[in-house]
């Protein structure tokens, strides 16, 4: 019977004791191999140049903006994105995968629901965290999400397109526009449109 070919896993830099724990779940699976650990945000793209992995394990904290998950996967499509963040709820987690994420789980899973999202991710099928009580919320820790429609408006705005024009092509009022514009300057830290022009692109 021939033999599986492991699955190729990066695995970015995370708290001491989340990363150990990552490391040997990965490394104990025969079906998985480690190809990188400990990849601080600033060599992600490097990394993953380099190896091509079936799937990147990232966390959320760390990403110095939540586009970068839109950037990521479309500078390596072929690269699943599993993203770990602190008790993310559902909502949250589905924003992700709307920019880019295949999975979304929070740290403190259970192991054995870490690896299976990660062979379920490596087969392009999306994972959400089970759904979290309103009264258990716990803020996320790292950038501000955008919203699925605030991404649209985000690379319409990139673009150089007018807000009458982004209001035409989304079917919506300007001043919907202005609001959701208003929202990603904020969540991203810049305050023109030159300015959000400017933002590497990183692919």
């Amino acid at each position: 019977m021939p033999q599986r070919t492991p699955i190729t896993v990066v695995l970015a830099r995370f708290e001491d004791i989340v990363e150990l724990g990552l490391r040997a779940l990965i490394e104990d699976d025969e079906h998985l191999s480690l190809v990188a650990s400990d990849v601080a945000y600033d060599d992600v793209y490097a990394v993953l140049e380099r190896h091509q992995p079936r799937v990147a394990i990232l966390n959320f904290g760390s990403l110095s903006s939540p586009v970068e998950l839109r950037r990521l996967q479309r500078a390596f499509p072929d690269t699943r994105l599993l993203v770990l963040a602190n008790r993310p709820q559902p909502s949250e987690c589905r924003q992700m995968l709307s920019l880019g994420a295949t999975a979304c789980l929070a740290k403190n899973t259970e192991a054995r629901d870490v690896l299976h999202a990660i062979h379920l991710a490596s087969r392009g099928l999306q994972v959400l965290p089970p759904a979290m009580s309103e009264a258990r919320r716990t803020e996320v820790t790292g950038p501000e999400l955008l919203t699925p429609r605030e991404a649209e408006v985000m690379e319409l705005l990139q673009a150089g397109r007018s807000n009458a024009e982004i209001a035409r092509e989304l079917h919506v009022s300007i001043e919907t526009v202005r609001t959701h514009a208003r929202h990603v300057y904020r969540k991203l830290g810049v305050h023109t449109r030159r300015e959000l022009r400017a933002l590497p692109a990183k692919t």
